[in-house]
């Protein structure tokens, strides 16, 4: 009986110690291994899959070219395809409106721009100008303002500027006004039209 006590209590102990040695094995902390961790993958949520790995940064995209100048090609074309229709001049003299006119067709066929007659009805611009002359003391000075329209009748773009020459001995108003004059602002008007038109094109 005794005896048997003994050997009851030995096995006890044996128990115990084997129970606190496989417990140090469990805490020891060189038997615990960290999962494997991706810097590419998200957890996943609760009841979810997987979150897929965050985008890489993508490069700026490149700024738009900007746009390139007209060229002299495309100037000419838009020029040669140009029918201008000159209306009645308003304010000047007829004497005064000969040699605008007539410098007004050279000027717009040295520049490819055909002139459109007035009854014409395939002008694409039509241009209607207004003129005043202001002597003062010796000299003349000749106002003008050019609207141009489409054919519907819609303005797209105003030239306007002054002349100031001497008068012609004896003139006053539209009699001092001298021809090289108009014609000046002929030039002056028909190279102020092509260089617009021809900003139109790009």
């Amino acid at each position: 009986m005794r005896r048997s006590r003994v050997t009851t209590v030995s096995l006890l102990a044996a128990l115990a110690l084997t129970a606190c040695t496989n417990a140090k094995d469990v805490l020891e902390p060189s038997a615990i291994t960290p999962p494997a961790t991706s810097a590419q993958t998200l957890p996943a949520p609760p009841g979810g899959t997987a979150a897929a790995a965050a985008p890489a940064p993508t490069a700026p995209s490149p700024a738009p070219a900007a746009s390139s100048p007209v060229s002299p090609a495309q100037s000419a074309a838009a020029l040669s395809k140009t029918r201008l229709q000159v209306a009645p001049i308003v304010g000047a003299s007829v004497e005064a409106a000969t040699p605008l006119t007539a410098e007004l067709q050279t000027r717009a066929r040295q520049r490819g721009i055909t002139l459109a007659g007035s009854t014409d009805q395939t002008a694409t611009h039509v241009l209607k100008g207004y003129f005043s002359a202001i002597s003062e003391g010796g000299d003349t000075t000749v106002i003008y303002v050019w609207d141009i329209y489409d054919p519907s009748g819609n303005r797209l773009h105003r030239i306007n500027g002054q002349q100031k020459a001497p008068s012609v001995k004896g003139g006053d108003g539209w009699t001092a006004v001298a021809p090289a004059t108009m014609q000046g602002i002929a030039d002056q008007t028909i190279d102020q039209f092509a260089a617009w038109l021809g900003g139109q094109a790009g």
